[in-house]
């Protein structure tokens, strides 16, 4: 879904799943309360549950987690009434810093995130506020690892933050059992009452598990939890239940008792799968024009591969019943009728070769060939953290095996959620086209065939940066995102990250060709000294650090008069129509130790047509966009010379603070 990057289609999958989970519960087949989104940030490629996320960038994390609450709450979080009614309640997870399953000795549960304070305001912090903030998330949820010393659950100064400084409005959980791991991994308390008292008097109002259950009764008797700890907790977890209308008696005959089995599986919500499989996915690599194929062309295909009839491979980790299962082999061969199957590898870790043979067979047989291969959950998820970023056991092998002997070039298909290394395709002239589909749910099958053969024109983009092998021989545990040239570390994500790339963020082919223009964009933006609440402060910060910047908590009431729209045109000079993600991106002045290489800033799914130029505006707000956080964790906005960049273009944007 985050390499469709259209807040429009995130927005309608949360509330078709709403929809869905309150027709169930109207006949009490599912609960009310959810814990997705999954936002933290995917900063190892390694990570078993960076498929969960939206990818590795601040901004994309956060729009996706403000517009899927949004339509999976009900749209009706917005009010700062405490009795503003949920359609679901839905939890930001998992604050904060969490993006390791296991590795060497630590897990997730021992970890300890040492994080600085510019890359916790920068990176990590940005989605969980947006997702409280704007999208009135009614649940967060706090992380196994400790952050900087302290387990994320027992750190009053974190949960608070949340509640105080940003507004939330709801309850907090633990992770499931993280506050046992207080007392049990992590060695921070001495008893286990202590580890309730702690978690509960920081902020958490329930755990997930037993461990309250059966150690908070002997706190309160040792004094070490109060009763207005347990009213506070009590509170917030009936508020959400009371807006979720629990206690309003039957529920098919509230506000949203119409809703039943009819509702679930409709047609709006099978297309509406289609359609987010089609727009997430994204073409890596098409020499010379190779797709899309031609059915008068194609006489017989042969699809390679352990995923191609294997739907479960489709759909990732924490996911519900398909409403229909067409494998990728079923939905090509719709296209082909005589299309063949030989799985090459017997299971996704394929350790074995002696199914090539049969798979080399059928590819010498076939007029076309598309091998399917990846990842699945036997390689990444919850838990389990991959070790290399190569293609798993033998599918390598396989792939090249097929390639060197099929009659023409061939058509890579690659599955799972994490970046892989496949510099060998990537440069491997027989392989002619490389299409990344995720996991992309029941009807992944569908949208596969429909881009392969030409109905759908691809348009995803991808929403992580795809590392070489040579990664992995960076320490896991290095929270850095900075590059640190001095000690070999090459800094982590499009925005930090040195080193070589198979694909970079926002990488991304589509069937026909676009052309940019900035229709408009100012070239000059002025802060005059009379917009800023303290002078002097602000003269003293600027001298301090020898820096032409201003601390944007000063000049907060002038940042609205800074704003501005970039208006774009967008001209597709193909012959076929398709939809395009739009991405702006800015470059600030270096003049800030750890300023990111480039940041998106902006973006827009548009619809276009074949010689026609269409428009879109991105709206800019120079105080965040603008800004650079500094050592110390403080977002400054950097006078001088700021560079919009869309695609090859270049505009540059001057900053005067005066």
């Amino acid at each position: 879904m985050a390499a469709a990057f259209n807040r429009t289609l995130w927005s309608a999958v949360g509330s078709a799943i709403a929809t869905e989970a309150r027709a169930m519960y109207n006949v009490g087949q599912s609960g009310l309360t959810f814990w997705a989104p999954n936002i933290n940030i995917f900063r190892d490629p390694r990570w078993g549950r960076g498929q969960e996320t939206p990818g590795e960038d601040p901004m994309v994390a956060s729009a996706f987690a403000v517009e899927f609450v949004e339509g999976f709450q009900g749209g009706r979080g917005g009010s700062e009434e405490e009795d503003d009614g949920l359609m679901l309640s839905a939890c930001c997870k998992h604050f904060t810093a969490y993006d390791l399953e296991k590795w060497h000795d630590l897990t997730r549960y021992n970890f300890n995130a040492v994080v600085t304070q510019q890359d916790l305001q920068d990176t990590f912090q940005p989605p969980f506020q947006s997702c409280i903030q704007q999208g009135k998330a009614s649940c967060l949820m706090c992380a196994y690892n400790e952050v900087n010393g302290v387990p994320a659950c027992a750190m009053q100064d974190l949960l608070q933050k949340a509640r105080v400084d940003w507004g939330f409005k709801g309850y907090i959980t633990s992770d499931c059992d993280a506050v046992a791991t207080i007392f049990e991994y992590q060695h921070f308390v001495k008893t286990r009452e202590d580890a309730v008292a702690d978690a509960l008097k920081a902020g958490m109002d329930i755990n997930c598990g037993s461990f309250l259950v059966r150690n908070t009764e002997s706190a309160v008797e040792q004094g070490k939890v109060g009763e207005e700890d347990i009213d506070r907790a009590l509170l917030n977890l009936f508020s959400v239940q009371l807006r979720l209308g629990i206690f309003d008696g039957d529920p098919r005959k509230g506000q949203f008792g119409r809703l039943g089995p009819k509702d679930v599986c409709k047609s709006e919500n099978r297309m509406l799968a289609l359609e987010a499989a089609r727009q997430g996915i994204v073409l890596l690599k098409n020499e010379n024009k190779f797709l899309p194929f031609r059915e008068d062309v194609v006489s017989s295909l042969a699809v390679i591969g352990p995923h191609a009839r294997n739907i479960s491979n489709m759909l990732g980790s924490y996911t519900g019943i398909p409403c229909r299962q067409k494998s990728l082999f079923e939905e090509l061969q719709a296209y082909v009728q005589m299309t063949s199957h030989a799985a090459g590898c017997q299971d996704i870790p394929c350790n074995a070769s002696d199914a090539f043979h049969e798979a080399v067979l059928a590819a010498k047989k076939a007029d076309y060939v598309i091998v399917v291969v990846g990842l699945d959950l036997t390689q990444e998820t919850e838990d389990l953290d991959r070790v290399s970023l190569l293609l798993p056991g033998q599918q390598m092998d396989l792939v090249s095996s097929i390639a060197a002997t099929s009659k023409n070039p061939i058509v890579l298909v690659l599955t799972g959620g994490g970046p892989l290394d496949v510099s060998f395709a990537q440069n491997d002239p027989r392989i002619a086209s490389i299409l990344w589909i995720g996991y992309p749910g029941e009807a992944g099958g569908k949208a596969l065939a429909e881009i392969i053969f030409g109905d759908v024109n691809p348009g995803g983009r991808l929403p992580v940066t795809w590392y070489t092998e040579s990664f992995t021989k960076v320490p896991m545990n290095n929270m850095n995102m900075r590059a640190d040239p001095s000690h070999g570390y090459p800094g982590r994500t499009y925005r930090f990250y040195t080193g070589d790339r198979v694909y970079g963020y926002g990488h991304g082919l589509s069937y026909t060709d676009f052309h940019y223009k900035f229709q408009s964009a100012p070239v000059k933006l002025t802060l005059l000294k009379s917009s800023r609440a303290n002078p002097y402060r602000n003269r003293v910060l600027r001298e301090a650090e020898g820096l032409a910047s201003l601390d944007i908590a000063e000049i907060e009431g002038s940042c609205d008069s800074l704003k501005f729209r970039v208006q774009i045109s967008v001209t597709n000079v193909g012959d076929m129509k398709g939809s395009h993600v739009v991405m702006l991106f800015s470059r600030a002045p270096r003049l800030i130790r750890g300023t990111p290489q480039k940041q998106l800033i902006g973006f827009d799914r548009v619809h276009t047509f074949p010689n026609r130029s269409i428009e879109t505006s991105i709206l800019v707000d120079p105080c965040d966009h603008f800004s650079v956080v500094n050592e110390s964790g403080r977002r400054t906005l950097v006078g001088g010379g700021h560079v919009l960049m869309l695609g090859d273009l270049e505009h540059i944007v001057l900053v005067e603070l005066n």
